[in-house]
């Protein structure tokens, strides 16, 4: 039997790191963890786990064929838990990064059905921005 507890890592394959990391750091909130730029790997730490990114055009990446399009996508959504909900400074922290116009949904968890808020990151990979449980 395995246990699952949470979610170690995600790996994206990108072919727009820059962007990639401008927006895991300065939106989402990761920090640096382990770049090893011989083979393409950037590790980025988000609470308890982490979120990889490798080029499409490095070692890891191009083990994965081609690049990820807007016609096709390497994951449907990755849900991350944002703790503590502050929907209004969740809401104006977007705006001040162009995203706006998101809409706060109730969404069903691993914790139960609470708020959610979907953006895409610049590769279109859906990330899904979850709250608490409505108690």
């Amino acid at each position: 039997m395995i246990t699952v507890r949470a979610i170690d890592h995600v790996v994206f394959r990108t072919s727009d790191l820059d962007a990639m990391l401008r927006f895991y750091m300065d939106v989402i909130g990761a920090e640096k963890e382990v770049y090893k730029e011989d083979i393409g790997l950037y590790q980025l730490r988000i609470g308890d786990a982490l979120i990889d990114l490798v080029t499409v055009d490095g070692e890891l990446g191009a083990k994965g064929g081609p690049a990820p399009g807007r016609g096709g996508h390497n994951v449907d959504h990755v849900c991350l838990r944002v703790l503590p909900w502050d929907e209004d400074a969740i809401r104006a922290h977007l705006a001040a990064h162009g995203i706006e116009d998101v809409e706060v949904v109730s969404r069903y968890g691993a914790q139960g059905a609470g708020p959610s808020i979907y953006i895409d990151d610049p590769e279109g990979n859906m990330i899904e921005l979850k709250g608490p449980p409505h108690e």
